[in-house]
């Protein structure tokens, strides 16, 4: 047994852990959880914790349904909310079939292996989350309209705010738990809050974002509100994004930074937004996996509909942020379509293989946009070469169906459960009759 599982069955008795939760994520990126006793983590580590896979969606087919859970020591942390006296562990967990080969179908494992072509290659692969969600003062009905837990702006600071009580616990318990916050503040919509995450590697920023969803919950429940990462829960307000900035290193040395290059961005760096933009259309189901998702990117603001990179142009897909003087090291791109609901081990599965795809093959990158994309007409938009992003779920399902690149990067079970899934979620969206429907025709018809 090593140093790390050996710190965690010490850390038990110190801490007092009466409970370990044995985490993982299945296909469509919800948070599954078994809890264990403490005495049943030694044979954990060394066997995993068996369950049935045919019950966890997309993990199994019934005749292959046994599969074991095995804890990861270098996630553990205490449960900051479970509260005082014995505590509760985490732990987040890799799934393997009872030989002990990785399961396919574990999103984990996904990353875990474009991660590692991507290593094979020399390069690590960061990510830094700005996520944003909104608070609303209860939980919501079945046809009724949520209602913010305030009515402030971007940036505001309103006093007895119940945002920032909300910022401030939150943020104090995901630190508790090793999870480090760059910055938090109110967003443009009523209610809406974001906090960013530190740049850390993107298999650890992954679990971070579990993390994150989770704390965020258990902190507003505990308030007596509710908290959602829909991407879109008004029509008239600003959608919830997760923009995410990117960058390779080769060692210590951001393969993205070339001193004296166009915005200091090297080669490598251009490939790799030249990757993501060509398979962007193919990659957005992953990235921007429900029906809810394409109403946010339907109407501009800050949210991208169109395939094109800048600097600094926050209407493009990708922008390539401000240099800072010498900070070679934070020369990175942010990708500004994925949103909090996607199963963060598959979107940076995807990214990632798109943007290696680049590099490999050395694609060109297209001219930048340098006007606001939203204001040009659709002929403007085709002369400068401008696609659009898939307009809806069913789009984007159909371009992923032919994707080799998704195909390939997600592993034959993972890519044909999912996009199932998504086919069936759209089916039951299109035979849904809405408010809007009845609203516009019950009166004249």
């Amino acid at each position: 047994m090593g140093k790390q599982e050996d710190f965690v069955l010490r850390s038990l008795e110190e801490r007092d852990v009466r409970f370990v939760r044995l985490w993982f994520t299945d296909v469509l990126g919800f948070l599954k959880s078994v809890a264990v006793a403490p005495a049943e983590l030694e044979g954990a580590f060394a066997e995993g914790i068996g369950f049935d896979g045919s019950a966890i969606e997309g993990f199994a087919r019934v005749y292959e349904a046994d599969m074991l859970a095995k804890p990861d020591p270098s996630t553990f942390q205490i449960l900051p909310w479970r509260g005082e006296g014995p505590s509760t562990a985490r732990m987040f967990c890799d799934i393997e079939m009872p030989d002990g080969s990785p399961s396919y179908a574990d999103p984990r494992h996904v990353l875990k292996r474009t991660l590692s072509k991507a290593a094979d290659r020399g390069f690590t692969f960061y990510t830094h989350p700005e996520i944003e969600f909104y608070l609303f003062k209860n939980a919501p009905e079945a046809g009724e309209e949520p209602v913010p837990v305030d009515r402030s702006g971007y940036f505001d600071h309103t006093a007895q705010s119940k945002g920032a009580d909300f910022r401030r616990e939150a943020i104090t318990m995901l630190e508790s738990m090793g999870i480090s916050v760059e910055f938090s503040h109110h967003e443009a919509g009523p209610g809406q809050q974001e906090i960013d995450l530190r740049y850390a590697d993107a298999l650890t920023t992954a679990d971070n974002i579990m993390t994150f969803r989770t704390v965020i919950r258990e902190v507003a429940l505990g308030q007596g509100i509710w908290a959602t990462f829909m991407p879109k829960p008004f029509t008239t307000h600003p959608g919830s994004g997760m923009h995410t900035h990117v960058s390779l290193f080769e060692g210590d040395q951001n393969a993205f930074y070339e001193p004296g290059a166009q915005y200091q961005l090297s080669r490598t760096g251009r490939q790799f937004i030249a990757g993501v933009l060509h398979h962007a259309r193919e990659i957005s189901v992953v990235t921007n996996q429900w029906v809810n998702s394409y109403k946010r990117m339907m109407f501009g603001g800050e949210a991208p509909s169109y395939i094109c990179w800048g600097h600094n142009n926050r209407s493009a897909m990708v922008r390539v942020p401000m240099y800072k003087p010498n900070k070679g090291q934070s020369t990175r791109v942010e990708l500004r379509t994925i949103d909090a609901a996607c199963n963060p081990y598959l979107a940076f599965a995807a990214v990632l293989a798109a943007g290696m795809k680049g590099i490999e093959e050395e694609y060109e990158l297209p001219r930048e946009a340098e006007d606001d994309v939203w204001s040009l007409t659709e002929r403007e938009r085709t002369a400068l070469g401008i696609e659009p992003l898939p307009k809806n779920l069913n789009e984007a399902i159909t371009i992923a169906e032919s994707s080799e690149l998704l195909a390939e990067t997600l592993g034959e079970q993972v890519f044909d459960y999912f996009l199932r899934n998504k086919r069936a979620e759209w089916d039951e969206y299109r035979g849904q009759v809405s408010a809007f429907e009845r609203d516009r025709m019950l009166p004249v018809l």
